[in-house]
């Protein structure tokens, strides 16, 4: 095999043989592991760099492609590769999986156990980089549950006071959507001629007219509901508040970071090209429950007063403005998507890395406890924390601006050729326009009460240190990412130009 069809195994995989190999390390070698996880993740951080660099960004089709057999009762096959759209992902995965390994070095939550914490670690890397590039519905769904073992574990084992609660939400709502997401593949499969699992082939038989309209309505039910789960979409949002406020910080990271994309990502790799007639149906619904969820979860975010759960909540909200992108079935509109995917990645994994860090310090994430004051005691850590804080606002020059600003104008003008209602999405833009004006408010009502004001009596001869040098490696690539897409968004747009157009031909938007 050479190195253009084995990049991708081998980098995907390496996390997992690394949390093997640690598995095998004696009891008490705690430096010895943390190393060897920051090693792992660095070797794979390395490697997608190389895919990335050797990247075709003229050519719009799969490239590093691996396609054998593997499951011949079934037809699954081991069908792997890369295109634009998967680019931006499968490499931010392994940064935050390398950032959050060397953050690791030096803060591993109560109880411990390093050895069991980096490999489950390891074990989440490689199941949220496979879902990005596996091009067989088997193989996707066996990466896409992969990752809810580790994350459970780490939830449940080392993360606050009502951890199990929030572990145990987790998994039931997400394995209750990848039931009806496996019917829905199960279904994709028995219908195709001949039956197959490959998102290629299926592509092309749902072009040539194989789908009725009618199963892809009902089937896209079910995919949809399984990939909604993931992103979350509203009212389905519920265990994501409580997830990310029970994990221990570098749970929260790669929750917010990676997990959540892997919905979103499904929604532009899967539902929409294999099931066209049905998304172009749903399209108007999905803009709703978008738009819903965008102003709800920022009149959620001004009655928090935990300062996780607030960031928890803005990620609804987030999120929802990759959807409503997506809803309008446009080349804008899927730029946005996948642009505003990576943006809340770098920005909102930046802010549970603060969150982590003040609450190293103070002990506590109530805002009423903290007080304010954060500028005067520890200048450093706060004007980070309003740095990230002011990106995730959306202000134009940082990352968070661009996704969200062209999810917008792709509502004015929607895929009219699909049918759908361009009077509708421009009420939806207007729904997303008050939720960003209600985004700015409750960030800069969070940083008044946290940053600003007089620092409290109580905190003023606590041995509150300011940001610490490990923090700064696992933090300076974030805030430059933060900047560099703000000024720079051909960064990704670059990558996805491209494959978003043909897959926009596909709809004759």
């Amino acid at each position: 095999m050479t190195w253009e069809n084995s990049a991708i195994t081998i980098t995907t995989l390496l996390p997992l043989v690394g949390a093997l190999v640690i598995a095998l390390v004696p009891k008490g070698q705690d430096r010895l592991i943390r190393g060897l996880g920051v090693a792992v993740t660095g070797v794979a951080l390395v490697l997608a760099a190389a895919i990335a660099v050797g990247f075709d960004y003229a050519a719009p089709g799969l490239q590093y492609v691996l396609d054998v057999r593997w499951i011949d009762a079934i037809d699954a096959r081991y069908h792997v590769g890369i295109d634009g759209i998967s680019m931006p992902l499968y490499v931010l995965t392994f940064l935050l999986s390398f950032l959050c390994a060397i953050y690791t070095w030096r803060y591993l939550p109560s109880p411990g156990r390093p050895k069991a914490f980096v490999a489950l670690m390891l074990l989440l890397e490689t199941g949220m980089a496979g879902t990005f590039v596996a091009f067989d519905l088997i193989l996707f769904f066996v990466f896409w549950e992969l990752v809810l073992v580790p994350m459970y574990f780490l939830i449940g084992i080392w993360g606050s006071d009502n951890r199990e609660y929030a572990a145990i939400k987790f998994f039931l709502f997400t394995l209750f959507g990848s039931i009806f997401m496996l019917l829905g593949f199960l279904a994709m499969y028995f219908r195709s001629e001949p039956h197959t699992f490959d998102i290629l082939e299926l592509q092309a038989f749902a072009q040539a007219g194989g789908f009725s309209r009618g199963f892809q309505v009902v089937v896209f039910g079910a995919v949809a509901l399984g990939l909604a789960v993931k992103v979350p979409m509203w009212p389905l949002h519920t265990w994501l508040p409580d997830a990310h406020t029970e994990a221990p910080t570098i749970g929260s990271v790669l929750l917010a970071g990676i997990m959540l994309k892997m919905g979103t990502y499904g929604f532009v790799r899967i539902a929409l090209p294999l099931l066209p007639d049905a998304a172009s149906a749903y399209a108007p619904w999905i803009g709703l429950l978008a738009a819903i969820a965008i102003v709800y979860a920022a009149l959620a975010c001004l009655a928090q007063r935990d300062l996780k759960r607030l960031i928890a909540f803005s990620s609804v909200g987030h999120m929802g403005f990759v959807m409503l992108g997506i809803a309008t079935m446009t080349e804008i509109g899927i730029q946005a998507a996948i642009f505003g995917m990576v943006a809340h990645g770098v920005i909102t994994g930046m802010l549970f890395f603060c969150v982590g860090s003040i609450y190293d310090r103070y002990h506590t994430r109530q805002i009423a406890e903290i007080g304010g004051g954060m500028l005067q005691k520890m200048p450093k850590l706060g004007s980070t924390f309003a740095y990230v804080a002011i990106a995730s606002l959306g202000l134009p020059g940082l990352a968070g601006f661009w996704g969200e600003v062209m999810a917008l104008l792709a509502s004015f003008r929607p895929n009219e050729t699909l049918g759908l209602d361009p009077g509708l999405f421009r009420v939806f833009m207007v729904m997303g326009g008050i939720g960003t004006i209600l985004t700015a408010g409750y960030f800069l009502w969070m940083l008044q009460r946290v940053n600003m004001g007089v620092l409290p009596d109580r905190w003023r001869e606590a041995p509150l240190a300011d940001t610490l040098a490990i923090e700064w490696v696992s933090w300076t690539p974030l805030l430059a990412l933060i900047l560099v897409l703000g000024l720079y968004p051909r960064l990704v747009f670059g990558m996805t130009d491209e494959p978003v157009a043909a897959l926009m031909s596909l709809f004759g938007g």
